[in-house]
């Protein structure tokens, strides 16, 4: 997978996605990445890409020049482009697992109070979005943006099977982790997951995988993958939950 982000800022981009596991795969050529200076591509002499916003208003708008020469410049035939934008649909954990499966992408980041709406009209990408607020710029969504989808390529994460348990899969949140001491400030790790009995263990953590997803993002639920026992277990716990509220 190749992926270009276009950007003003491409160290701080960079200082990020090149550390820890996607900084590893990096370097092992799982992927490549391509930081593209908007600034490359401005014919300003002094470098600038922006400029007042015509009718007046607070602020500083991308001109779309230099945005449409720099996606030209990195644009191929297997190229999907995407704006992060407040405007956009909301990045879930769904489209991370499709876009994981492209062979090129390209992320703009715009800054300022945005980017002049003609090369918006002119190159349509797919606008996506963090959620409902508002950050200084693209930068800080296409990061976490990008994690998500790198992580899921082959040979990124050690352990491929653990991803299968992780939230969201299958629409539910993980169950809880514990690791070592067995005690801390008077508080045991739960005997089951010492037992050594996995299909005990296996239960129980899908048992905790629903409660917590019940309880935390009952929205969820609506469109998970749920047996018979998992309904039956969910009908118990809204009852119990129910009656602990009338207490």
């Amino acid at each position: 997978m190749r992926i270009d982000i276009l950007t003003l800022f491409p160290d701080m981009i960079g200082a990020v996605l090149g550390e820890s596991v996607t900084g590893r795969a990096l370097k092992k050529n799982l992927f490549e990445l391509n930081l593209v200076d908007i600034r490359d591509y401005t014919l300003d002499k002094h470098r600038r890409v922006d400029d007042y916003p015509y009718g007046g208003g607070d602020g500083m708008v991308m001109q779309a020049e230099p945005v449409y020469n720099a996606y030209n410049a990195v644009k191929s035939e297997k190229s999907r482009f995407f704006y992060l934008t407040p405007h956009g649909k909301t990045f879930n954990q769904a489209m991370a697992k499709e876009l994981s499966e492209e062979e090129h992408l390209i992320f703009l980041c715009g800054h300022y109070e945005g980017i002049d709406q003609r090369v918006i009209d002119l190159l349509k990408p797919e606008e996506i979005s963090l959620g409902d607020f508002i950050l200084t710029g693209g930068e800080l969504a296409v990061m976490p943006v990008c994690d998500s989808i790198l992580r899921l390529l082959p040979g990124v994460l050690g352990n491929e099977t653990s991803m299968v348990e992780e939230s969201f899969e299958n629409n539910l949140l993980e169950y809880p982790q514990y690791t070592r001491p067995e005690e801390f400030m008077e508080k045991r790790v739960p005997e089951v997951l010492l037992s050594g009995h996995h299909k005990n263990i296996e239960d129980w953590r899908r048992e905790k995988s629903l409660e917590v997803t019940l309880r935390k993002r009952p929205d969820l639920l609506k469109n998970a993958e749920l047996s018979k026992k998992d309904k039956e277990f969910l009908e118990k716990l809204k009852k119990s939950l129910a009656k602990d509220e009338l207490v």
